[in-house]
């Protein structure tokens, strides 16, 4: 793939973002290429993504930030490549003293394209469609603000699975079971599977054992609440659910294609070292 088209994200506050994107900016203009710059929550940027054609999306930031960049080139099939200035790094491939040599070999055609699932989130009110989109980790339905747990009724391919008393429940992609399905009690999957994981949070006298779903399963989870609930996707902010409100969970036709410079081990090899040295530890302990 020749590149010449190239779009920068970054995050709204990551003063680091800004300053290495002066630079990268400058030297892919050096290079001959053309470059736009926006922030993950700017719609004119977002707008121009859609609009125009680019070759590669450039994401400046933490894990979040690539979570909301796969939401912008999912729906375009635009590979990614992302430059860790975040905590954790799952997502991202390069950290920011890299980015030269990484761009280097972007540019000769070294590298190749690990490609993850999205899901697909519906919610449903009756017969209505409210809302419909894309999640890259997982779609949550939980409890709200008053401590209390909720009841959630779940069908797979319209077959009644089970109902939980819990505070929630996490469908999530491969992606997201190393994200807050994992702090759950969920099971980790290798990114390029395509599967969906359910886990259940805090279940009261239900059961606990998360499931892994083959990619042809759909999933509906029926809120019955006295109080409100919530919908999360990836993070963002809550959609807030009333009493017998439907989330239709199924696999999304859009995908998220990842620049990657290391072997296609790298997943088994990076993931213990995470783990033992929890980045966010380490933040709070300064």
């Amino acid at each position: 793939m020749t590149i010449n088209k190239v779009a920068i994200v970054i995050h709204p506050q990551n003063h680091h973002a800004s300053k290495l994107a002066e630079k990268v900016i400058q030297y892919l203009k050096e290079e001959g290429k053309d470059v736009v710059i926006g922030r993950v929550d700017e719609v004119d940027f977002h707008r121009n993504i859609q609009q125009q054609s680019h070759d590669v999306l450039i994401a400046m930031g933490g894990d979040g930030t690539m979570l909301r960049a796969g939401h912008i080139s999912g729906p375009q099939n635009l590979p990614i490549l992302g430059i860790n200035l975040g905590r954790f790094g799952f997502l991202t491939e390069i950290s920011q003293d890299e980015w030269k040599a990484a761009f280097e070999r972007l540019f000769d055609g070294d590298y190749w394209i690990e490609n993850r699932m999205m899901l697909d989130v519906a919610h449903w009110r009756d017969d209505m469609l409210l809302g419909e989109w894309d999640a890259l980790n997982e779609g949550v339905v939980s409890r709200g603000d008053i401590l209390r747990p909720i009841q959630l009724k779940i069908h797979i391919n319209e077959r009644h699975l089970s109902t939980y008393i819990a505070d929630g429940i996490i469908a999530a992609t491969p992606t997201g079971s190393t994200a807050y399905a994992m702090a759950a009690g969920g099971p980790i999957l290798a990114p390029e599977l395509r599967n969906i994981v359910l886990v259940p949070v805090a279940p009261h006298l239900s059961i606990e054992q998360p499931l892994v779903l083959d990619q042809s399963a759909t999933v509906s989870i029926t809120t019955r609440t006295e109080h409100k609930a919530t919908l999360t996707i990836d993070g963002q902010d809550p959609i807030y659910l009333n009493d017998k409100d439907k989330i239709v969970v199924s696999v999304s036709k859009h995908t998220v294609d990842f620049i990657r410079f290391q072997d296609p081990g790298y997943f088994y090899r990076n993931l213990i070292p995470y783990m033992d040295q929890n980045p966010s530890i380490k933040d709070m302990d300064a």
